[in-house]
């Protein structure tokens, strides 16, 4: 079982949580923790873990999880809830890179990724899961690079499509209007004309048979 899925089941299941998905970091810049604070476990590994409760109304939620060295088990730590977040800082948008920062209304992480793609999965679900579930405080992404909202530009890209294809038949439909008004005018020019000959062709054939 990967660690990831272990989470999931160890820490987010029994709460009866859904984990859409997890990215492994280290700090960029080292806070100076003490000896106390950590128990004196040593090193360890740290997980950022984007959830959403099963019940209703659904909560989002983002969670530092950690295991430490010589155990297969995993310890929550920090938990914020989604709409405490308030800036998602991919650091450059030019580039794959595995930095990032996470501004939450009490606190602040410089963080960086085991890699630049396991960043970028991560980002995506987490721009999804805030367009999902949140109404208002949406978080702002800076510095990210445009294949994380890809999702959105894709349906941006769409609607464009649609609409330009929207117009296009709508100027069809018109020009065929404007080419079927004219030809409505000319058959009735055409009608009219035979009508007058008729009746001119007639006159002369009583004005003869008299």
């Amino acid at each position: 079982m990967s660690a990831k899925s272990a989470i999931s089941k160890e820490i987010f299941a029994p709460l009866d949580e859904r984990m859409l998905g997890a990215v492994q970091v280290k700090r960029r810049t080292k806070k100076k923790i003490p000896f106390l604070a950590t128990g004196g476990q040593g090193e360890y590994l740290t997980y950022i873990c984007l959830s959403v409760t099963n019940k209703k109304p659904t909560q989002a939620s983002i969670t530092k999880v950690k295991q430490f060295e010589g155990s297969t088990s995993f310890v929550r730590r920090s938990q914020w809830m989604l709409d405490q977040l308030r800036q998602v800082n991919g650091i450059d948008p030019n580039r794959d890179s595995a930095e990032f920062d996470l501004l939450f209304e009490n606190a602040f992480d410089q963080w960086v990724a085991s890699t630049a793609s396991e960043k970028c999965t991560f980002f995506q679900i987490l721009h999804h899961t805030c367009q999902r579930y949140l109404t208002d405080k949406k978080p702002e992404f800076i510095n990210c690079q445009s294949k994380i909202m890809g999702g959105n530009s894709i349906l941006h890209s769409a609607a464009d499509s649609v609409t330009s294809a929207v117009q296009k038949a709508s100027q069809a439909l018109n020009e065929r209007g404007e080419r079927l008004g004219r030809a409505e005018e000319k058959t009735e020019e055409m009608k009219n004309s035979a009508q007058q000959f008729a009746e001119t062709a007639h006159k002369l054939a009583m004005k003869h048979k008299c």
